[in-house]
């Protein structure tokens, strides 16, 4: 999350994009005869990354935000056909099988640029966590930010288990910056994660 992630928080499109429509791909065995691909996100993907968004949100987030006020969160993708078309200095993989869209990965800038790039923000389609699909796009994620920098950021709710600890198992650790965001009448505590990028195909 960081300032561009609780804009993602707030409006659901951080402050970020991806630098050219040109096609990335990662093959990551997330299942035992399931593949998923990897690639930059196009305007032509606007609604699904929109829906998984707000599907991430009314499933993860209910014991943090009202529940009804979650259920009714309007699937508007407006702003993410606008920012696929005039992307700014960020990019946007999605994760997708033969079914479709499983989620998406935002990277860039952060507050900082001069020190850290930022994971902007994460999603998965609910009915699609634990297969393999979120560790695919951290990795292209972090690939993609270590061609700049040499340490990455991260925030997330402070009341998020699930999420911390696939964080921390994929190596990022707090660094006790905090912080927190208004969102449906709710003051929600958050907490930075960082993590020293390594350029090599190995990572810790």
């Amino acid at each position: 999350m960081g300032r561009a992630a609780i804009i993602d928080l707030r409006d659901g499109v951080a402050d970020e994009l991806h630098r050219s429509q040109e096609t990335v791909l990662l093959r990551a065995r997330v299942a035992e005869d399931a593949v998923v691909r990897i690639r930059l996100a196009t305007p032509e993907d606007a609604e699904a990354l929109e829906r998984i968004r707000i599907r991430g949100w009314q499933v993860a987030y209910r014991h943090v935000f009202p529940p009804e006020q979650l259920d009714a969160m309007p699937i508007d993708w407006s702003r993410w056909l606008e920012w696929l078309t005039q992307p700014p200095p960020a990019r946007c993989f999605v994760a997708e099988d033969e079914a479709g869209l499983l989620g998406f990965a935002t990277v860039g800038p952060s507050a900082f640029p001069d020190r850290f790039g930022e994971l902007h923000g994460l999603y998965v389609d609910p009915d699609r966590w634990g297969e393999g699909a979120g560790r695919a796009l951290l990795a292209r994620g972090e690939d993609e930010l270590a061609e700049t920098w040499d340490e990455a950021i991260l925030w997330t709710l402070e009341d998020n288990p699930r999420t911390r600890r696939f964080y921390e198992a994929a190596g990022w650790r707090l660094d006790g910056t905090t912080g927190s965001f208004e969102r449906l009448g709710v003051s929600a505590a958050i907490v930075r994660y960082a993590k020293r990028l390594s350029k090599s195909a190995s990572r810790s």
